[in-house]
């Protein structure tokens, strides 16, 4: 978070929170979340969630809503389960992996090596 500014769903803070267990997880999951802009779904783009369920039955409803906000807020989704997003029109997916230092944005977003 350092190095790139931050973004998460508001799906994924939901998920966060549900799983604490402890006032100090709590406390490291408000300070990382302090540290991101949080995406939320806008209701002028439900023909764009429209699409991407009719295009892809069968997958996580949740994945989906994901999809949708990265591909209508134009950022890339970071996500260590590329196979369940591949395949969806529009969202550019960045590995884990391909944040290491001294790569720039340009470098991850092309997938060009250092």
């Amino acid at each position: 978070m350092g190095l790139f500014f931050c973004y998460t769903t508001v799906f994924q803070a939901v998920e966060l929170f549900a799983r604490m267990r402890t006032p100090r997880e709590r406390k490291a999951a408000e300070d990382a979340m302090s540290a991101m802009k949080l995406l939320g779904l806008n209701p002028k783009n439900a023909p764009l969630y429209g699409r991407l369920f009719a295009a892809h039955p069968g997958r996580r409803p949740m994945d989906l809503l994901v999809s949708g906000l990265c591909i209508e807020s134009r950022l890339p989704l970071l996500t260590g389960r590329r196979k369940e997003f591949a395949g969806i029109r529009g969202l550019t997916l960045i590995s884990p992996r391909m944040i290491t230092a001294g790569r720039s944005a340009s470098d991850i977003l092309n997938g060009r090596g250092r």
